[in-house]
């Protein structure tokens, strides 16, 4: 595959949706525009991540969008998802490429340069970077990194470059001023009240 051809890309996290059903979010977020999405549920058992996995990809699949699935790149390729996204303590950008082959997509989440680079080396297809903004959701990842250091992956690596932590609509438009492929975000969507009006906004601010 080798390409990202969305610049909005949908994280999720069960704990934000207010007790709603996370796939029904997801279904309004993809009726929204939404063409990527990362199932990111690290506290699931591997048979209900799976199955969660199974769902969403279905889902996917109904609006012609990307699923990835954090980490586990058994669960990526139990369900045919679009591809992974990798962080410091998952297994290695080479071996994931091995088991998935190349016709699957690695992202890899990046908090310094010297990571994204890495990334970069070793055969990932793009990078997370942050937390730009202050999240709760990134508060362990260490202090917001702000624009200047985001600049600075984007003008470093050739990898399309996606913005996380604390992107709303209000910062979405600086943030892409800054050369980034696309922003990454949990909470602006999982927890709107509107899922399908925030994407659509989103995406609408985006492409302004």
């Amino acid at each position: 595959m080798g390409v990202t051809d969305f610049n909005l890309y949908l994280v999720t996290d069960r704990s934000q949706t207010g007790g709603r059903d996370l796939l029904g979010i997801l279904e309004q977020a993809l009726d929204g525009g939404i063409r990527a999405i990362q199932l990111r549920e690290k506290d699931l058992s591997a048979r209900d991540l799976f199955l969660l996995a199974e769902r969403s990809h279905k889902l996917c699949q109904v609006y012609r969008a990307a699923l990835f699935i954090n980490d586990r790149v058994d669960v990526a390729l139990a369900v045919d998802a679009a591809g992974v996204q990798l962080g410091k303590p998952s297994i290695p950008v080479e071996t994931a490429r091995t088991l998935l082959g190349s016709q699957k997509l690695i992202g890899v989440s990046t908090h310094t340069l010297q990571e994204a680079k890495e990334a970069e080396q070793s055969g990932a297809d793009f990078v997370l970077f942050g937390p730009v903004y202050f999240t709760a959701s990134k508060a362990a990842y260490g202090s917001p990194q702000g624009l200047s250091a985001l600049k600075t992956i984007v003008d470093n690596i050739s990898l399309p470059v996606y913005a996380i932590g604390g992107i709303t609509l209000e910062n979405i438009q600086s943030t892409q001023n800054t050369g980034v492929r696309g922003v990454a975000l949990i909470s602006a969507i999982v927890s709107a009240a509107n899922p399908k009006e925030a994407a659509e906004k989103m995406l609408r601010r985006l492409r302004s």
